[in-house]
C-alpha cells in the first residue's frame, strides 16, 4: 500500500516542519521542499505507467497522438504548477503563488487551442 507510505512521509514531514519552525524557521522551508520532492518522486513511477497505458490506448484507437501529447503536457503543467504554488504559499509568498497559478492557467489554455480548434472543425463538418 503505497498510500500508507506517502501519508506517513507527509505526516512525519509536517510534524518536523512544525517543530523546526519554532527553533530554526529558516530551515523549515528547506525541509518542506525536500519532503515535497520526496513525495513527488514516490509517485513519478505511477505517472510513467499511466502515460504508457494512455499511449497504448491511443495507438490502438483512432486517437491522434499529437492530442495525447498535448493532454499529457497539460497534465504535467497542472501538477507542476500546483507543486510550485504550494511551495510559494508555504514560504509565505501568496502573491508569487497567485502569479504562478495564473501562468499555469495561461499555459494550459494556450496548449489546448489545437484541441479546441479541431473540436470546432469536427462539429462544423457534422452540422448541415
Amino acid at each position: 500500500m503505497e498510500i500508507v507510505k506517502i501519508v506517513g512521509v507527509g505526516l512525519i514531514a509536517t510534524v518536523l516542519v512544525i517543530l523546526l519552525k519554532q527553533y530554526r524557521p529558516e530551515f523549515a522551508l528547506y525541509l518542506s521542499l525536500a519532503a515535497g520532492v520526496l513525495l513527488f518522486s514516490m509517485v513519478i513511477g505511477k505517472m510513467a505507467s499511466i502515460v504508457e497505458l494512455l499511449q497504448n490506448l491511443a495507438n490502438k484507437s483512432n486517437f491522434h497522438s499529437q492530442f495525447l501529447l498535448i493532454l499529457l503536457k497539460i497534465t504535467g503543467i497542472a501538477i507542476l504548477t500546483e507543486f510550485a504554488v504550494s511551495i510559494a504559499k508555504d514560504a509565505g509568498e501568496s502573491a508569487i503563488a497567485s502569479k504562478i497559478d495564473l501562468a499555469g492557467k495561461v499555459l494550459v489554455i494556450s496548449l489546448s487551442v489545437p484541441i479546441l480548434t479541431n473540436l470546432v472543425e469536427t462539429i462544423t463538418t457534422l452540422l448541415p
